[in-house]
């Protein structure tokens, strides 16, 4: 049960995945999230990877046009976005109008997939794989609306959400390296960077050979090495920041609290002074009806 050592994913996706030799990666990895076979036509230069700079050591993203004409945005990311849910809407409205020519009927409007890799806690569930799709319920009945015969032929689809854009998520960092399927073979991977010799997912063959670190040019090695090291001296900057934060946030906890003791201390004593005086102040009350 030999585990072989791999070259990131997200290196993989800017360096070497978009030569159309090596297609049969992505292929793989989109069959086994899509549940059927995908031939890529073409990778290009997502609308989201035309922005900072900066972005490019957090963040890699591509567009893959399939031989159906289906768009697949994939999407890797590794630090916290708080946007990021806008983000995927934003990526998916831009391809749309992007490849659709102006004058053109609505029916050329692309299919597309937004695939999201992330790494970090991305929204609140208990799954690390998640999937959105669109669909019409009725508001009385709760049946859902369908397409008609004539809207099947016309659009070759069998239901209303074919039609429309459908969002993937991975949750890395949620998966507890247990591979119960293919798809999870592929996660395994992305987690770990690491492809055991037993897995079969579609994709991980090819994976096997044109990621191996040891098939590396010497150039593309110290390539990748550098990347790595900027990554991981980036991650310690993001951690010594949120450990500074939590401690001074400690600390003025703690000064709060400690300034929150002395005024209910404060407070007691001035309560029980307040009972004392009026205790007095009754006892020389009771003294002046007794002389009378």
């Amino acid at each position: 049960m030999k585990t072989r050592n791999m070259i990131s994913f997200d290196w993989a996706m800017k360096r070497l995945l978009r030569n159309k030799a090596n297609f049969e990666v992505l292929e793989g990895f989109l069959s086994e999230l899509l549940r059927r076979n995908i031939i890529i036509k073409h990778i290009g230069e997502s609308e989201g990877n035309k922005t900072k700079k900066e972005d490019k050591t957090n963040r890699v993203d591509i567009l893959v046009e399939a031989d159906n004409s289906e768009l697949v945005i994939i999407e890797l990311q590794y630090d916290s976005v708080d946007e990021y849910f806008h983000r995927m809407l934003y990526g998916v409205s831009k391809s749309n109008t992007e490849y659709i020519a102006a004058g053109e009927e609505y029916n050329k409007v692309r299919k597309v997939y937004s695939v999201n890799i992330v790494y970090f806690d991305l929204g609140y569930g208990d799954d690390y794989v998640y999937h959105g799709f669109t669909n019409f319920k009725g508001l009385h009945t709760q049946s859902e609306l369908q397409l008609s015969p004539d809207q099947r032929l016309l659009y070759g689809k069998t239901a209303i959400g074919d039609l429309f854009p459908e969002y993937y998520i991975i949750k890395v960092n949620g998966f507890n390296d247990v591979a119960k399927d293919t798809l999870d073979e592929w996660i395994y991977y992305l987690k770990n960077n690491k492809i055991k010799d037993e897995f079969t997912a579609q994709g991980l063959d090819k994976a096997r050979v044109i990621l191996a670190f040891d098939r590396l040019t010497e150039e593309e090695k110290t390539q990748y090495l550098r990347e790595i090291d900027a990554k991981l001296m980036r991650d310690a900057e993001i951690r010594t920041a949120l450990n500074k934060g939590r401690n001074e946030g400690k600390a003025e906890r703690d000064q709060l609290e400690s300034e929150r003791d002395q005024l209910e201390a404060d407070l007691k004593a001035e309560k029980e002074g307040n009972i004392a005086l009026l205790a007095r102040i009754a006892k020389l009350e009771r003294m002046k009806n007794n002389k009378n």
